[in-house]
C-alpha cells in the first residue's frame, strides 16, 4: 500500500522575538493569520504533510521557538534533533537582521555531530514602506552562509508555502543522495509510515497499536 508519508523531517524555526515566527507557522499549518499572537513560551509544536512530488508526501514536525533570551536554554535543546530550519528576521527591524549571524552560529554549535539545513526568511514583506533591510543585502548574507533566501508575509500569505516547501525539497534531495541518513537516536529524519491493510472488524482489534508520531 502507498505510504502516508515517505519521511518525517523535524524543522525548527528560530529568530528574534516579534519577527513573526508563530504567525508564519500558523499560516502554513492552519491557513490562518492572527492579528494578535501571544509570545511563545519555550517551544510549541506543529505538524503538516507536504506533497513535494505527485504521490510523494513528507510529514513536517515544526518546532516554534521563543526568541527571548530567558528561553534560549530551552530552545538549544531542540537544535540537535532538527534536520532543517527557517531562520527569520523582520525586514522592518534591522536589529533582527543583524542578529541572524548570532542565531546561525548558536544553532550550528548545538547540532553537532549532525548538520542542519537553513533557509533565511525575510518576514513581513507586506510592510514594504517600512523596510529597513534591502533584498540585495539579505540575499548577499544568505549566499555567504550557503542558504536560500525567501521573503514572506504571514498576513498576506506571500511565499509561505514556498518557504517551507523549498526547504523540504532541499532536505529530500540530500536524503535521496545519501548525504543525510536516518540514524538511530536522532529525530531529524524518520522513515515513512505505511498503514496496515485491514479487511475485517476482527483484524481491527489486532492492529498494531504502536504510535508513529
Amino acid at each position: 500500500m502507498e505510504a502516508i508519508w515517505l519521511y518525517q523531517f523535524r524543522l525548527i524555526v528560530i529568530g528574534d522575538s516579534t519577527v513573526g515566527k508563530s504567525c508564519l507557522i500558523r499560516r502554513f499549518t492552519e491557513g490562518r493569520f492572527a492579528q494578535v499572537s501571544d509570545p511563545t513560551v519555550g517551544v510549541d509544536f506543529f505538524s503538516r504533510l507536504v506533497e513535494i512530488e505527485p504521490g510523494k508526501r513528507i510529514k513536517l514536525q515544526i518546532w516554534d521557538t521563543a526568541g527571548q533570551e530567558r528561553f534560549r536554554s530551552i530552545t538549544r535543546a531542540y537544535y540537535r534533533n532538527s534536520v532543517g530550519g527557517l531562520l527569520l528576521f523582520d525586514i522592518t527591524n534591522r536589529r533582527s537582521f543583524q542578529n541572524v549571524h548570532e542565531w546561525l552560529e548558536e544553532a550550528r554549535s548545538h547540532v553537532q555531530p549532525h548538520g542542519i539545513i537553513f533557509l533565511l526568511v525575510g518576514h513581513k514583506c507586506d510592510l514594504e514602506p517600512q523596510r529597513q533591510v534591502t533584498r540585495q543585502e539579505a540575499e548577499k548574507l544568505a549566499a555567504a552562509y550557503g542558504m536560500r533566501y525567501v521573503e514572506t508575509s504571514a498576513r498576506d500569505a506571500i511565499n509561505v508555502e514556498k518557504a517551507f516547501t523549498e526547504l523540504t525539497r532541499d532536505i529530500f534531495e540530500l536524503v535521496k543522495r545519501g548525504d543525510i541518513t536516518i540514524q538511530e537516536g536522532w529525530e531529524g529524519v524518520k522513515s515513512g509510515f505505511v498503514p496496515n491493510v485491514v479487511h475485517s472488524s476482527e483484524e481491527v482489534t489486532k492492529t498494531d497499536r504502536r504510535c508513529y508520531c
